[in-house]
């Protein structure tokens, strides 16, 4: 059942990967690879993983980055890995394919281990972080904060491009410390107006106009006004679009003071 789910995620994956999508992913993988420099500017990685690669967009941009000696890959979709080689990126020491789940490394093979925009595309979220604790020394996290009161009503939108949880950062937060992280640093983001107007002027298929553009500038006001209104802490539970941090794996999940082990050869 667990092999045949997989061949379906690989079918659709492949098929996102078309290249109709490209220039928007390769937009997106800049402003990600920027949080994650900043995440890492008080340390130093030398080996690192990216876990859910895509077709190697965020690996470029770190790739130019120059920061990471070794950079290592693993993606679910045939597509995404072609992607990735086709790239030719001179700190890229392997691309491998996985089935979502188990990490074909050994322990503590990384010291740092990321993995931006994947968790809320994961089934089995809980399974996933424990093999990036064990295959890394330090992780970073990247997740969309797509929360809303009304977000059961737009399910098919979010299920339309693959995305199965809703986080918001406490909730995230929450996940990573019960299953034994560490968060070391954080970090709370918005959408840049380059990447609005792409969105709206390429994606959504929009007429550029004077009004939009004048909302576009007027969106700092406006979002200085609802932090006002609505408080610090309700701000940076719902006021942005993503959130990053730096964890590090320093326990594992306990229930009543015991360990709970779920191995994943047994999947």
């Amino acid at each position: 059942m667990f092999n045949k789910l997989n061949s379906t995620l690989d079918a659709a994956y492949d098929e996102q990967y078309s290249g109709e999508l490209s220039e928007w992913r390769e937009l997106g993988g800049k402003y990600k690879a920027r949080n994650i420099v900043e995440m890492c500017q008080a340390h130093t990685f030398r080996k690192v993983l990216e876990c859910g690669a895509g077709e190697g967009a965020l690996l470029e941009y770190l790739d130019r980055a120059n920061i990471f000696d070794e950079l290592y890959a693993i993606e679910i979709a045939e597509g995404g890995i072609d992607g990735i080689r086709k790239r030719n990126l001179v700190h890229l020491r392997e691309v491998l394919k996985f089935d979502g789940y188990r990490i074909p490394y050994p322990d503590k093979s990384f010291d740092m281990a990321y993995c931006s925009h994947v968790m809320e595309h994961v089934e089995h979220g809980r399974i996933l972080l424990r093999e990036l604790r064990r295959i890394s020394g330090f992780q970073i996290f990247e997740i969309p904060l797509d929360y809303s009161m009304d977000v059961d009503r737009h399910a098919q939108h979010f299920l339309s491009y693959g995305q199965i949880n809703i986080y918001t950062p406490s909730l995230f937060k929450f996940l990573l410390k019960t299953e034994g992280f560490e968060i070391l640093d954080e970090k709370f983001s918005r959408i840049t107006p380059e990447v609005v107007r792409y969105n709206w002027y390429h994606n959504m298929k929009l007429k550029k106009s004077i009004r939009r553009e004048f909302m576009l500038k007027l969106d700092p006001f406006f979002q200085l006004l609802r932090r006002i209104r609505r408080g610090r802490a309700w701000y940076q539970e719902f006021g942005f679009s993503a959130y990053t941090c730096l964890t590090r794996g320093v326990g594992e999940l306990k229930i009543f003071d015991d360990p709970i082990h779920h191995p994943t050869d047994s999947l």
